[in-house]
Formats: C-alpha cells, sequence, structure tokens
C-alpha cells in the first residue's frame, strides 16, 4: 500500500546521494518500506533543487509556501529554521501538510517518523488514513 509521505528539508545544494541515505535511513529505523511512499514534500523553495529532484525521480515531489508549512503543528519545532526559512518546520511540516491534503476530506494523516538529520537533509514521514 502506498500510503507514506516523506517530508524532506534540506540546505541549499544538497546531494542526490545525502537525500537518498537519509529516506533510507528514516525508513529502517521506523520499520518503512520504499514502496510505500506516495510522495514526497518539501518547502516551494526548494523543489527545484537538483539532489531533491533526482532523489525523488519517479515520485512526485510537491512543493509548499513556507506560510503553509509554518501553520502545521509539529513535535519539533526549530527556531534556527523558523528564521532562516520562515517556518519552524519543513520536513515533519511538509510531510504531514502533503499526507493530509492526499488523504482528502475523508482521510487524516499522522506523523509515524519524526525528523531525522542527514548531511545538510531532513527528513520525515507522514502516514495517510482513510
Amino acid at each position: 500500500m502506498t500510503d507514506l509521505v516523506i517530508g524532506l528539508g534540506s540546505r541549499p545544494g544538497a546531494s542526490e546521494r545525502a537525500v537518498r541515505e537519509v529516506v533510507a535511513e528514516l525508513l529502517a529505523r521506523h520499520g518503512l518500506v520504499t514502496f510505500s511512499v506516495l510522495a514526497y514534500a518539501t518547502l516551494d523553495s526548494r523543489a527545484a533543487e537538483p539532489g531533491l529532484r533526482a532523489a525523488t525521480a519517479g515520485a512526485e515531489l510537491l512543493g509548499y509556501p513556507a506560510r503553509v508549512l509554518a501553520a502545521v503543528e509539529v513535535p519539533t519545532p526549530n527556531r534556527r529554521v523558523a528564521h532562516a526559512v520562515g517556518t519552524a518546520s519543513v520536513a515533519e511540516a511538509a510531510a504531514l501538510h502533503a499526507a493530509r491534503c492526499l488523504a482528502g476530506a475523508a482521510g487524516t494523516a499522522e506523523l509515524v517518523a519524526r525528523k531525522l538529520v542527514g548531511a545538510g537533509v531532513t527528513a520525515a514521514a507522514a502516514r495517510i488514513r482513510s
């Protein structure tokens, strides 16, 4: 079943390898599998980053404005991130927001993997519940 959304936060210029590694580690730590990933989500200003695009090729990469992500309640907000990009969370907020959008009116979403920080990349996972 494809019911996971992976939220990704990144510094500009993050490599495809760094993205793939943090996503693989996140999935492994939480007993999740790649084939369950429906989509990836990030800050709209990062959605065109070559490393993110390459690492998520074959799946949808959704981008959301900082103001939208800033409205999402997350368990681990970060003031430094808020100062840098305008939202206190990118990975967790993007995962949750995208999963809620994809779930539609009858569904819900829950964060199933809190953010994991890698080399210039952060990942989190949310599950769509129908």
